[in-house]
């Protein structure tokens, strides 16, 4: 009985993983928050953060609030399989790990800012899971689109690991890897709990403070 909901919690391998399809899931609403067209689109001077921390319905939510955000969107990334659907994802079988879209003007927000509500918005010691939220779409991770992103993830990582050590908790899990293509979840995913406010959520911190700035800003 416990076998039949036990999660995979193994990464697929590129061989092993779900074919997938040409054509990507169609987003027939605009954001529900912003009333913007829901696009991939970014305007001139504005620039793109990724981050997986779990359910990406609590997370979206997350950066949305912030003041400089543009645009979120929630989809699927970091695995194998062109324009996977939730079921897919869900059957660990595309290696993808559910991630949050933020389109954010750097002006008002900088890319700091939102890696400290990365790190406290979650805990990134739990590898394969996210709470009760089991599985490797669940997975903490950092996708960069640029290299001074990179640094400032890498750098963000080396300071916070050792608060969470000082208050008990593991190494951080968290993968730091370039982006590559996002496909876009299905439109009742996207800002799900802005749709469905007493929807779940199941992201919680650590209540371990990273520190704002951390000395890095791009």
């Amino acid at each position: 009985m416990f076998q039949l909901f036990r999660k995979n919690v193994d990464m697929v391998s590129a061989d092993e993983a779900l074919a997938g399809r040409d054509a990507p899931i169609q987003i027939t609403e605009p954001h529900f928050v912003f009333d913007r067209p829901l696009s991939a689109d970014v305007p001139d001077g504005f620039e793109v953060a990724i981050f997986g921390m779990g359910c990406f319905w609590g997370v979206e939510r997350m950066f949305w609030k912030l003041d400089g955000v543009w645009l979120t969107m929630v989809g699927y990334g970091a695995g194998h399989t062109e324009n996977a659907t939730y079921e897919e994802v869900c059957s660990g079988k595309t290696g993808h790990n559910e991630i949050v879209r933020v389109v954010y003007d750097p002006s008002v927000i900088g890319y700091d800012e939102l890696l400290r509500v990365f790190w406290e918005g979650h805990n990134p010691t739990q590898g394969m899971r996210q709470g009760n939220d089991v599985g490797t779409q669940y997975r903490s991770g950092i996708y960069w689109t640029n290299e001074a992103q990179r640094r400032a993830a890498e750098a963000s990582k080396a300071m916070f690991g050792p608060r969470l050590s000082d208050a008990g908790h593991g190494a951080i899990t968290t993968e730091i890897i370039e982006a590559g293509a996002f496909y876009f979840a299905e439109t009742y995913h996207q800002q799900y709990l802005a749709k469905n406010p007493s929807g779940y959520c199941g992201i919680g911190g650590t209540g371990v403070t990273c520190p704002i700035g951390m000395g890095v800003r791009v």
